[in-house]
């Protein structure tokens, strides 16, 4: 349903084992896919995973600060200069597209492709296409911050193979000529019309991937029917307490528990204090982590892909 492949996983600054901020999210209904946050030195991990820029749909930024933005106009000149010509879809607040409108206009950026700005200060569907809905919401940061719930629905037709064994239909050849839409007739002269035995088996999954955030439970609504969550971790609640409210950030421990109390099945824990960029750090994260949730857990590292599949379980995909 769905496939996350992280491209930077680290807080404020890039470390020797991390970029900052960015998440290529694709879905199960074509080749798009779709960009959240571009931090400064994305379109270099990107030459990493089996990802072009041909086919991004659309990039979704949370907020303005850098370690989650730097990286567009450098993004976007390749994209250029790799012959895209379809039109990019740009989910951002106003002033990141007033600073990179600036910065095309200074370093004498053209884009041979039209860029579509859908300001998250609008609207709270901020997209919509046929079995994909993208939504805002808004959070708590030092500057304006957004999360954005992807709700997938796939449907395709499958027999009724409770209606044709009731009916007499053995397995066999029939079936298959049903299920590609044809009708049959039986030894008896009688026809089985294949619109009457076919049943639509629809499929839905939500992601929520939010953006820089002290206050996890302002993702309530979002994260209704949700499969997974994706959310910055910065801090354990130790370290928290002791920097203090300024940066605006969420421990470990409040996105565990909040996940335990919208029993959320999968939660993806992201954007760490370059403070923890070592096996003892990372340890300690886990270990505060599972504390307080008991789901299906994943501290994110840079080039990993999780998949979301159909019976909405989580599971890390092997390296290619």
């Amino acid at each position: 349903m769905f496939k996350l492949t992280f491209l930077g996983t680290s807080s404020g600054v890039p470390t020797k084992n991390r970029n900052v901020t960015a998440l290529a999210l694709q879905t199960s209904l074509n080749r798009d896919w779709w960009l959240v946050d571009c931090g400064e030195g994305t379109q270099h991990r990107l030459q990493h995973i089996a990802l072009t820029v041909h086919d991004l749909a659309g990039i979704c930024i949370t907020h303005i600060h850098g370690d989650h933005s730097y990286g567009l106009p450098g993004f976007l000149a390749s994209a250029a200069m790799n012959g895209r010509k379809r039109p990019l879809i740009l989910i951002a607040p106003l002033a990141v597209k007033a600073w990179l409108d600036a910065t095309m206009l200074h370093t004498e950026l053209f884009l041979p492709f039209a860029l579509i700005h859908v300001d998250v200060a609008g609207a709270q569907q901020v997209h919509h296409e046929t079995g994909l809905t993208i939504e805002r919401h808004h959070l708590s940061h030092r500057a304006p911050s957004v999360g954005f719930r992807f709700a997938l629905e796939t449907s395709k037709w499958k027999l009724d193979s409770a209606a044709l064994r009731a009916r007499g239909v053995p397995s066999g050849p029939l079936w298959g000529k049903l299920q590609a839409g044809r009708d049959v007739v039986l030894d008896d002269g009688s026809v089985l019309a294949a619109a009457d035995f076919r049943v639509a088996d629809v499929q839905r999954a939500v992601a929520v991937i939010g953006g820089d955030n002290d206050t996890p439970a302002l993702l309530g609504d979002a994260c209704a029917e949700a499969q997974v969550l994706v959310h910055e971790a910065t801090y354990t609640e130790a370290i928290l307490q002791k920097v203090g409210p300024g940066p605006t950030h969420s421990s470990v421990q409040r996105v565990a528990q909040f996940a335990t109390e919208r029993g959320l099945p999968n939660l993806i824990l992201t954007h760490f204090s370059a403070r923890y960029d070592n096996p003892e750090g990372m340890a300690e994260l886990e270990a505060e982590a599972r504390q307080h949730y008991a789901g299906n857990l994943f501290l994110a590292q840079d080039f990993a892909t999780y998949e979301l599949d159909a019976a909405g379980v989580v599971r890390q995909l092997q390296a290619a």
